[in-house]
């Protein structure tokens, strides 16, 4: 694994050709945020916010497609227009759910080991996401298939850095009504990691479940009690929950699963140009679909969601990395603090290539999204063209700012002997610390070691071809692909299990999505 220096640049930097150095041991696999979460309005004005997105659900309301999500809001007493579709959510029926839902939960991985802890202070990285493209160095930019999607998890699963999956890059290639079936089969046969299931409508979402309680060994019982898998659910901004999303926050609660409730609010465009403007409308939706899911299933694990930014007021183009999304990030965080819930939030870029914009917007929004406290953080690497494009090339150098975080969220031992003094002591004034008693004993596992980074000097660069950062991820993504190996989870037997219900479930006509 890459958190275990096996990476390929460090193999080709073993010191003095030692096979036998020993290997820098770290864990990247479950993180907690050592850093102060940052605000930027002070506390009265985050609870003004939180005042106005109430007063929207109640005195605007939210327009709500599916019926049995409009019934559930009515049962609970808020007042539903039928022939407008309009909801108008009071405030104490909030109240009630944001004390329904969980302030921290398990999901659970195919091996104990993956399991993530979900609550504020806890850090989950994810990749880029919900792309209709993908591209890479050898061939070029694309529509998705199943095997860029499969491609893709494997370089996920690759990376202790990255916890959960993604939806990646959409498989075009397979008829949607089969489409479920082939991508939760790929994650399952691909990786031990928590998988994310799409919200395109009970029949989809229930034969996912059924296929990851079968693979996992689980029954009915135990899947619904401990959540094994997530979906991401995205409101129609401005104040609009769509049928499939809808569908999807009941059904995920029912059968005890998270939902991420993530309003993409971008300023100036489906939300206010305002900073407060258009967080304060992304609360309002989030806290309309948390409550769905506790109306649905009081006590269901539910995540808060926020993905912020603002467009070119010139050409209407989303941007991102930008002062406006960090802002934007940090006060979701402070939102997220005040109803106590785990949340996710998202790095972005705009950028239509990997190069040095794609990697200031990315970094520069990941650090709003660790600088606000998110539990998740979706988008880390690959992501460019505002989603429209998942590249290999920035995967692997996206990769090494998400394990530079993964590595500052880790302890740096202040023991006696990581102070010193007796390397101090050994080496006199106008010395140098190379050769001493604590170099030598420490100098193999010491530092992080860089991914894809070159630290040679100009001659020996040149010598070698010269090669840039892209040239260099495309080496390292491709030794990936060709290295992986399938979890340890996975059996020839479990496979043909799924298999056999994937071919049942063809026959019987799959599962068209829902409108």
């Amino acid at each position: 694994m890459a958190t275990e220096a096996q990476t390929p640049a460090r193999r080709r930097r073993k010191r003095g050709g030692d096979d036998a150095a020993p290997a820098r041991k770290v864990n990247y696999r479950q993180l907690t945020n050592p850093f102060t979460p940052q605000t930027v309005f002070t506390q009265d004005r985050i609870e003004a916010i939180h005042a106005t997105a109430l007063r929207v659900l109640s005195e605007l309301g939210i327009k709500v497609l599916l019926p049995e999500a409009r019934k559930l809001y009515a049962q609970a007493g808020c007042i539903v227009d039928e022939d407008s579709q309009m909801v108008r959510i009071g405030q104490e029926v909030v109240e009630a759910a944001l004390a329904s839902a969980p302030r921290r939960f398990t999901l659970h991985g195919g091996d104990p080991s993956r399991d993530l802890d979900m609550a504020l202070g806890t850090l989950a990285f994810q990749s880029g996401a919900g792309a209709p493209n993908c591209s890479d160095l050898l061939r070029g930019r694309r529509a998705g298939t199943l095997r860029d999607v499969e491609e893709l998890t494997k370089l996920v699963q690759h990376f202790d850095a990255i916890q959960m999956l993604s939806p990646g890059v959409e498989p075009q290639d397979i008829p949607v009504h089969l489409r479920h079936y082939a991508f939760t089969r790929m994650q399952l046969s691909v990786s031990d990691k928590v998988p994310f299931v799409f919200s395109r409508g009970t029949p989809q979402a229930l034969d996912a479940f059924e296929m990851i309680a079968e693979f996992r060994g689980l029954s009915e019982v135990e899947f619904r009690t401990q959540p094994h898998c997530y979906t991401i659910i995205n409101t129609n901004s401005p104040r609009q929950i769509d049928i499939p999303m809808a569908q999807g926050l009941i059904d995920f609660a029912r059968y005890g699963q998270p939902s991420v409730v993530t309003p993409f609010c971008l300023m100036g465009a489906m939300a206010p140009v305002t900073v407060a403007g258009a967080v304060t409308l992304s609360h309002a939706e989030a806290l309309a679909g948390i409550t769905l899911t506790q109306l649905a299933r009081p006590g269901a694990p539910v995540c808060y969601g926020a993905f912020a930014s603002n467009v070119d007021m010139k050409s209407g183009a989303p941007a991102f990395g930008t002062p406006e999304q960090v802002k934007a990030s940090l006060a979701a965080g402070q939102l997220a603090r005040l109803v106590g819930l785990p949340w996710r939030n998202a790095a972005g870029c705009a950028a239509n290539t990997n190069d040095a914009q794609a990697a200031h917007e990315t970094e520069i929004s990941a650090w709003g999204a660790l600088m606000s406290g998110a539990s998740i953080v979706i988008h880390a690497a690959g992501w460019i063209e505002g989603g429209l494009t998942v590249s290999y090339e920035k995967f692997i150098t996206d990769m090494e700012m998400v394990q530079v975080m993964a590595e500052l969220c880790a302890a740096t031992p202040c023991s006696d002997a990581e102070i010193g003094f007796d390397a101090l002591a050994e080496v006199q004034p106008g010395g140098h610390f190379f050769g001493c008693a604590h170099t030598m004993e420490r100098y193999a596992t010491a530092f992080y070691e860089p991914l894809v980074a070159d630290w040679t000097n100009f001659g020996t660069w040149t010598e070698r071809g010269s090669l840039d950062a892209n040239d260099r991820a495309l080496g390292i993504w491709q030794q990936i692909l060709a290295d992986h190996k399938a979890p340890a989870c996975v059996t020839g037997d479990r496979l043909a299990a799924l298999d056999g219900f994937i071919a049942k479930r063809t026959g019987e006509g799959g599962a068209p999505p829902a409108d």
